[in-house]
């Protein structure tokens, strides 16, 4: 079942606006249950790279471009945070991965959810369950719920 009381929202510091919003955040709605989790209020910020590197080195000491950084504020597992992406960097992965943008947006769309979920990708079997639990989730877009 889906929590309908948590929000999902969107917003660009960029020229990207994310195209059939209601379907995005109910293919989220269901990578959440379909981990067990609840939602609460996740935020998703596009950006262009400049923007997404600024936030990397004042929060993280980072200092190299990324298509995603997420901030984590859930609580058990009720899912909360704000999730920062790089629309020019997800472009160039996708042109690189020889992958469609949709495609790569989605997979980073879901990659923060998973952190949140509790999955990380520091060692290399880490990111490779990451891959597979990003390509899982992929494929519940899809899906008509009744």
């Amino acid at each position: 079942m889906i929590n309908q009381d948590g929000i999902i929202n969107f917003y660009s510091e960029n020229d990207f606006d994310i195209i059939e919003k209601e379907v995005y955040k109910k293919w989220i709605e269901r990578v959440i249950s379909s981990e067990g989790k609840r939602l609460g209020e996740i935020s998703y910020i596009f950006c262009d790279d400049d923007y997404l590197l600024d936030i990397n080195q004042r929060f993280l000491n980072h200092d190299t471009y990324t298509d995603i950084i997420s901030f984590d504020d859930s609580i058990g597992n009720l899912l909360n945070g704000d999730i920062y992406i790089s629309t020019e960097r997800v472009r160039e992965n996708a042109l690189e991965f020889n992958e469609d943008f949709e495609t790569e947006l989605k997979r980073v769309l879901v990659h923060g959810i998973l952190h949140y979920c509790g999955y990380k990708d520091k060692s290399d079997e880490e990111a490779m369950l990451m891959r597979e639990k990003e390509s899982e989730k992929i494929k519940l877009f899809h899906v008509e719920q009744s």
